[in-house]
């Protein structure tokens, strides 16, 4: 492994700078612009309610889509030994079809709802590949930091274009738009680009293995293999107790990423306040996730998720009691302080578990069980306000999903030298 820094090796640049460019996406479309645009531009006319439904049902099929195609493809992909053709391919659609979504004209919601469940497809199952060359880029000793440093690069990145987007949309003839929805479609080519451009540093500098079976023997060869992997998964205790505390947690997780903005606008907060939330949170997250690396390798990566999980149980609980939008920023600051490393270290302490040889297979579960994330928390957060009739009561019941995580990954066996301590 050469001896320069992790941030100077071409291979280690190449894979970070992943990140930068698809989380553009995640921040730009999936959390914040296809939901305005279904509320508004694109809206028939229907009530809210009925856009509502229909973003719901977009990310549903999208989720369920990419649930049962990832663990397959990334079979497939390993056993071709082309994860990075496989990454550069579905980066292309995804890219087409955000860009497809700037030509939309007002009132087409059916087509904005299928290109968006495309694109979003297309970047889920893009960041289960990307995931999988992690082994391919770094030493196991340098798993944490090399984790950590493309996820504070992706909310850097994220932040910096969708400051761009927000300065569009609040000010649109300063940028020789007509309107705030004419910036909001611009939007959609920006990222498209941003994701495409800073793509291209995976193919020039990232090297998976050797091409080992393809055509139609790698297709057959692909289900067997996905099916032995099942077997492997429900047999090896660490795997089995590590993911299902994963999905635990990052459900937790991923529902106070979606619902904070909502709980924030149901306690009376302005949106403007919200969304700038939004943007101190990636903005605090970049050297967050970087230290989060470092703090890996000096107490174990164990304790560091650990560590993270402790700061968002206080968070969560304290958030039961939040009033102000001041409360609500130092909120925001404290998640993004943990929530890179939470999602690095995890994704650094599975690499560990599992055979280096099957990394596309084994991270199409891990991210399989990311898009199943998100379900239970909501579910049980709206469950709890509506027996309660205190939303703040809804969000304080996450704690049982980070207690219940947290007690599973004590569980999980393996050292420090083999599963980061």
């Amino acid at each position: 492994m050469s001896h320069r820094p992790l941030w100077r090796q071409p291979p280690v640049l190449g894979w970070a700078l992943y990140d930068w460019a698809n989380s553009a996406f995640a921040l730009s479309v999936m959390t914040t612009f296809v939901p305005v645009l279904m509320a508004g531009y694109w809206n028939d006319g229907a009530p809210s309610s009925v856009g509502t439904f229909r973003l719901g049902m977009a990310n549903g099929v999208s989720s369920l889509l990419v649930a049962l195609l990832t663990p397959f493809i990334g079979a497939l992909a390993d056993r071709s030994g082309r994860r990075k053709a496989w990454l550069l391919w579905v980066t292309a659609l995804g890219c087409a079809l955000t860009a497809a979504l700037y030509f939309l004209a007002a009132g087409r919601w059916l087509a904005a709802a299928m290109l968006y469940v495309g694109a979003s497809g297309a970047f889920a199952v893009g960041n289960s590949l990307y995931d999988s060359l992690l082994v391919d880029v770094a030493a196991p000793d340098d798993y944490d930091r090399v984790s950590a440093w493309g996820y504070g690069l992706g909310y850097l990145g994220s932040a910096l274009l969708f400051t761009l987007n927000v300065a569009m949309v609040a000010r649109p003839a300063a940028f020789g738009l007509a309107s705030a929805d004419e910036a909001v479609r611009l939007a959609f080519l920006l990222v498209a680009l941003w994701w495409l451009v800073f793509s291209l540093p995976v193919a020039w500098w990232v090297h998976d293995d050797p091409v080992r079976e393809g055509g139609p023997g790698a297709l057959v060869a692909g289900f067997r293999q996905l099916a032995a992997t099942l077997r492997k998964l429900w047999g090896e205790v660490a795997l089995r107790r590590f993911l299902l505390a994963y999905w635990l947690y990052i459900d937790a997780v991923y529902t106070i990423i979606k619902m904070a903005v909502d709980y924030g606008l149901a306690l009376g907060l302005p949106q403007q306040a919200l969304i700038q939330a939004i943007l101190l949170t990636n903005f605090v997250a970049f050297p967050a996730a970087l230290g989060f690396g470092w703090i890996a390798g000096v107490i174990g990566t164990r304790a560091g998720i650990y560590l993270g999980l402790a700061v968002y149980l206080a968070a969560t609980a304290a958030a039961g009691f939040l009033h102000t939008e001041g409360q609500f920023y130092a909120l925001a600051a404290v998640i993004g302080m943990v929530q890179g490393g939470v999602q690095s270290l995890s994704r650094s302490f599975f690499a560990r578990l599992i055979p280096a040889a099957q990394t596309g297979e084994y991270f199409g579960f891990y991210n399989m069980l990311g898009k199943f994330a998100a379900i239970i928390g909501p579910v049980l957060v709206g469950v709890v306000a509506l027996l309660s009739g205190s939303q703040r009561l809804g969000i304080i019941s996450l704690l049982l999903l980070f207690i219940a995580g947290l007690v599973l990954l004590a569980r999980v066996p393996g050292g420090r030298r083999a599963a980061g301590g």
